[in-house]
C-alpha cells in the first residue's frame, strides 16, 4: 500500500463547501482508503491505499465528496515520497523559524510555460518564491493574506494549485511517516 496525502482545495472556507472532516474519514474507509487520518479542517488527508497513482486518488476522493455534498472540489494527492522530497528542498530555511510565512503550492500538474517574468514583477521587495517541478515555493515575511504575488501565484503558473504553510506540510509529513 502507498501511502498518500490528498489536499483539498476550499472546502470548509465559511458556510459554503462543507465537508465535515469524520464524514470525509468514513466515506474514505469504504473506498480503498485505510488509516485515514485529517489535519485541522481545510481538507488534509493522510491515508494509504492500493491506488496507485495520484490521478486515480484525486478521481476517487472528488467522486466521494461529489455525490455526499453535492460539489466536486478540487484535490492534490501527492506519495509520502514527494512530500518528503518537497520538504528537504525547501529553500527557504527561516521557515523553521516562522512557518506561517512559508507556503507551498502544490500544482496539479508541472506548469508548461510559467510567467516567471511577471511573478518577479509582482512579488513584494521582501517576497521571494521558487519554482521546482510541481511545487511553488512562496516566502512571504509581511503575510500571505496581503501578498499580490500568492494572490496571483496559480494564474501566472498556468496550473491548478492548492497552497499550505510550512507548519501543515511537516505536520503532514510526520502524520505520514509513522506508516513506516
Amino acid at each position: 500500500m502507498k501511502t498518500w496525502i490528498a489536499l483539498f482545495r476550499g472546502i470548509n472556507v465559511g458556510s459554503t463547501r462543507s465537508v465535515p472532516m469524520q464524514q470525509l474519514r468514513q466515506e474514505m474507509a469504504k473506498h480503498r482508503c485505510a488509516d485515514v487520518q485529517t489535519y485541522i479542517q481545510s481538507g488534509n488527508v493522510v491515508f494509504r491505499s492500493e491506488l496507485a497513482t495520484a490521478k486515480e486518488v484525486e478521481s476517487l476522493l472528488t467522486r466521494i465528496v461529489e455525490k455526499k455534498h453535492g460539489f466536486a472540489p478540487r484535490v492534490v494527492a501527492v506519495t509520502r515520497t514527494e512530500l518528503q522530497k518537497a520538504a528537504a528542498a525547501n529553500p527557504f530555511a527561516q521557515a523553521d523559524a516562522d512557518p506561517k510565512r512559508l507556503h507551498l503550492f502544490f500544482l496539479g500538474t508541472k506548469p508548461k510555460k510559467p510567467d516567471l517574468a511577471a511573478l518577479e514583477a509582482v512579488k513584494a521587495k521582501s517576497e521571494a518564491f521558487a519554482l521546482q517541478g510541481r511545487i511553488f515555493y512562496l516566502y512571504t515575511p509581511e503575510g500571505f493574506g496581503v501578498s499580490k504575488l500568492a494572490e496571483r501565484a496559480e494564474r501566472l503558473l498556468g496550473v491548478d494549485a492548492t497552497a499550505r504553510n510550512w507548519r501543515t506540510v511537516t505536520t503532514l509529513l510526520g502524520m505520514a511517516t509513522k506508516y513506516d
